[in-house]
């Protein structure tokens, strides 16, 4: 394989914190990696580098001469005044500059410029060029070119990047966070983009579902150092999980030839000067092998939630709308205890707003929201917090509280929380000012859930967070003795813990489904090939279903069943959750572990008859 990109010893450190120190690794044509870190190890530091952007300290870095190199920000940022158009051509690539040349001669009518530039087209054979760049920009729902940059939203601004980026062409994609702000249709849009291109890609996500479909390669930077794995992310866990037992093994090895050897340092200095200067170097050699931090152990974070009574909230005709678009009208909604719900929807369907109502940052148009007394709001947004630069992390979350309390009534201290979240002891004492966007998320959500609230808001929690740290809030999320409602465009996230989800679809259309999303996403291909294959075979539709059958509604019984089974679905995923918390406990008698084993068998089952059920009913309710 020809190569793209060799990257040689590379170091980069900023004062005495060493990022990484002479990686070696390369990018060859066609190849699809994925770079994995905690957040502060420095991955986008890594790409800042490679784009040009940041220098580094020794080591080379080297591309094939000629490579057309795109980058994709985790943070785009372009002129406000400057039109969506001209972001998306912004750019030093001659065609696109000559396409936006001729565009902007068109808007300003200018007849004898646009003539003078059309020969130049014909003469560049652009016209082929403009038709994939808007083909592309038209993909990414980008259609309003006069907008000015300064209104988008968040996810606008990273699809017109996108879209800057991929009308260039590039040979090599270097991309940081590209599913940040994008929501599902997009994600999935990219997704099969990049399967279906010959692009190479040096990408950071922590989207794992995103990693495991585009990337057959991961690198990893974990203590300074960069890890190879052929494979994909579950092919990456196993591995990783064996160089770490492998490595914790060494420094067990290393701490005890540790203590031999210091009992030898410290004997008289003139009996050691006689001794061999090449085993006085070995023994720092030594202690430094055994200073290395072992990887935590698998910690279970039990965290006992503020008390919370049945009551929770119940929305009650909430309509709600921004410039004449409608997001809510009427919709009603009764909240359950211990319930985990997932929002999905594209971007601005209504899912932040929908939440902020809920807290009370923003005002219904109609309707009003009965929240329980005993509930206690903890909500993550995505705005984040506001933080003193000059405060240490640990005095941040100190301010809040000074301990928590586990489930069994244990408590932790402040710094052993932060150990959990994965600040390390010294990272605790570092000021907020020196730390990386991933970590300042991290240390958000470290305030949201040291408050002890009993429901938990999150508002894309996932941005910007590292997947060591999102399988933490997982497992924190699974255990959590309290209620959750979820924001997320990441599938693998969701999957992992809501039970049923909200869809936003649009035009205050919102639909309640019983599972999580790669089951909403079986169940909509499933209506979608039905409704295909009903238009490309009218006739053979109407033999299997007549058209007085297809206009049959459901009959009363049917739509009482039917409201019945959305409760009866609940009450068995909770008692799912409860079963499967008893039977991980390993603390249940041989004969009650059968007992309990046979009824998740048997609730697992009714699940499955009754989601069927629902979905039946549901899409005649629908027709």
């Amino acid at each position: 394989m020809t190569s793209y990109l060799q990257i040689d010893r590379l170091s980069k450190s900023f004062g005495d914190l060493i990022l990484f120190r002479d990686i070696t690794f390369g990018v060859a044509q066609g190849q699809k990696i994925g770079l994995i870190a905690k957040n502060g190890a420095g991955k986008t530091t890594l790409l800042h580098i490679l784009a040009g952007k940041e220098g580094y300290d020794d080591g080379a870095v080297v591309f094939r001469n000629g490579l057309r190199v795109g980058y994709l920000e985790q943070a785009p940022g372009y002129p406000e005044e400057m039109t969506v158009l001209e972001a998306c051509f912004h750019s030093s690539h001659p065609t696109v500059r000559l396409i936006a040349e001729y565009e902007a001669a068109l808007r300003a009518d200018n007849p004898a410029l646009t003539e003078e530039l059309i020969a130049r087209m014909e003469h560049e054979k652009a016209w082929d060029y403009e038709r994939k760049a808007k083909q592309i920009l038209s993909q990414l729902k980008i259609d309003r070119f006069d907008g000015k940059i300064g209104a988008l939203s968040g996810g606008q601004l990273k699809r017109v990047a996108l879209a800057n980026v991929l009308i260039t062409e590039p040979e090599l994609i270097l991309l940081d966070e590209p599913t940040n702000h994008l929501d599902l249709e997009m994600i999935e849009w990219l997704e099969g983009y990049l399967n279906r291109s010959t692009i190479s890609i040096l990408m950071v996500t922590h989207d794992r579902y995103f990693l495991d479909r585009v990337c057959s390669e991961i690198l990893e930077i974990d203590h300074r150092t960069v890890y190879s794995y052929k494979g994909n992310y579950s092919y990456f866990l196993e591995k990783r999980s064996e160089r770490i037992t492998v490595r914790n093994a060494e420094i067990d090895r290393a701490n005890n030839l540790l203590s031999k050897e210091l009992e030898w340092m410290r004997r008289q200095p003139q009996a050691r000067g006689t001794k061999a200067k090449y085993r006085i170097d070995a023994f720092y050699e030594l202690e430094e092998k055994a200073k290395q931090k072992q990887e935590a152990g698998h910690v279970r974070l039990n965290v006992q939630s503020a008390y919370i009574g049945s009551k929770i909230f119940e929305a009650v005709g909430i309509g709600k709308q921004y410039d004449g678009i409608p997001l809510l009208n009427d919709f009603n909604y009764t909240f359950a205890r211990y319930e985990k719900l997932g929002i999905i929807g594209n971007n601005g369907t209504g899912k932040s707003t929908f939440i902020k109502m809920l807290v009370g940052e923003v005002a219904p148009d109609s309707g009003h929201f009965d929240i329980g007394e005993t509930v206690r709001f903890g909500y993550y947004s995505q705005d984040g917090l506001a933080f003193d630069d000059n405060q240490k992390v640990i005095d941040v979350v100190q301010d809040i509280a000074e301990y928590i309390t586990l489930g069994d009534g244990k408590t932790l201290s402040v710094s052993q929380f932060l150990n959990h979240f994965l600040f390390t002891p010294d990272r605790q004492h570092q000021y907020v000012g020196k730390l990386s966007g991933g970590e300042k998320r991290r240390l958000y959500l470290c305030t949201v859930l040291m408050r002890n609230p009993n429901f938990l808001v999150l508002d894309e929690p996932t941005n910007d967070l590292d997947i060591v740290t999102l399988n933490v809030l997982e497992e924190y999320l699974q255990r959590f003795k309290g209620c959750v409602i979820i924001v997320s465009h990441d599938r693998y996230f969701m999957n992992k813990v809501v039970d049923h989800v909200l869809v936003f679809h649009g035009n205050a259309d919102v639909q309640d489904f019983p599972g999580n999303y790669t089951q909403y996403r079986e169940w909509k291909e499933e209506q979608q090939k039905a409704v295909k294959e009903n238009v490309s075979h009218p006739k053979k539709a109407v033999a299997v279903r007549p058209a007085k059958e297809q206009k049959q509604r459901l009959t009363f019984q049917e739509r009482r069943e039917f409201e019945a089974l959305e409760t009866e679905l609940s009450a068995l995923d909770t008692e799912k959750a409860h079963l499967e918390t008893a039977l991980n406990s390993g603390a249940l008698p041989h004969d009650e572990l059968t007992r309990q084993a046979r009824r998740m068998a048997e609730v697992l089952d009714a699940i499955d008859q009754k989601t069927n059920r629902w979905l039946e009913l549901s899409e005649r309710e629908m027709n």
